[in-house]
C-alpha cells in the first residue's frame, strides 16, 4: 500500500458552514481507546491485569485556516452544527465522519499577514437521528 510522504495539500469540507475556511495546517482526528480496565483482583500473583475498553472515542480535529473576516457571520451560524465532514488527503483519499465546528478562534491581526484562526472540530459519531455513525475511509 502507498503512502503520504506529503501533508499538501489537505483539505476539509464542512458542507453546513456556507463559509470557505483556506487550510493552512490540518491534523486530523485520532482514535483514542480510552485506557485500560483494570481486571486485578487479590487472585494475582505477580501482576496486575488489564483488558481494553470496548469503545472507541475520534479525537478532536484541529486546523489552522486563513479566512475572509466578511464571513464571521457564516461562521458564527456554523458553529455546532452537527454534519458530515470529509477531510481529502493528498492521495485524493476521504475520511469522513460526523462531527461539528465547535471552536473558531481567530489568531492576532497584524500588518503584513494573512488573517488567520483556530478551528477545533469534535467528532459525534452520530447522525441528526441519534444513530452511531462509524468513521469512513475511501480510497479513489
Amino acid at each position: 500500500m502507498p503512502r503520504i510522504d506529503d501533508g499538501f495539500s489537505t483539505q476539509i469540507d464542512l458542507p453546513a458552514a456556507g463559509v470557505t475556511l483556506w487550510e493552512k495546517e490540518v491534523t486530523p482526528p485520532g482514535i483514542d481507546a480510552g485506557g485500560p480496565i483494570d481486571t486485578s483482583t487479590m487472585r494475582n500473583l505477580q501482576l496486575r491485569t488489564k483488558i481494553p475498553k470496548s469503545l472507541k472515542t475520534m479525537t478532536q480535529m484541529r486546523l489552522r485556516v486563513a479566512y475572509d473576516p466578511a464571513f464571521y457571520n457564516n461562521i458564527f451560524g456554523a458553529v455546532g452544527i452537527n454534519q458530515q465532514i470529509q477531510v481529502t488527503f493528498p492521495d485524493l483519499s476521504i475520511l469522513g465522519f460526523w462531527g461539528w465546528l465547535d471552536k473558531f478562534t481567530p489568531d492576532p491581526l497584524r500588518e503584513g499577514e494573512q488573517p488567520t484562526a483556530e478551528c477545533i472540530i469534535e467528532c459525534s459519531n452520530q447522525d441528526n437521528n441519534g444513530d452511531e455513525q462509524n468513521p469512513t475511509y475511501t480510497t479513489p
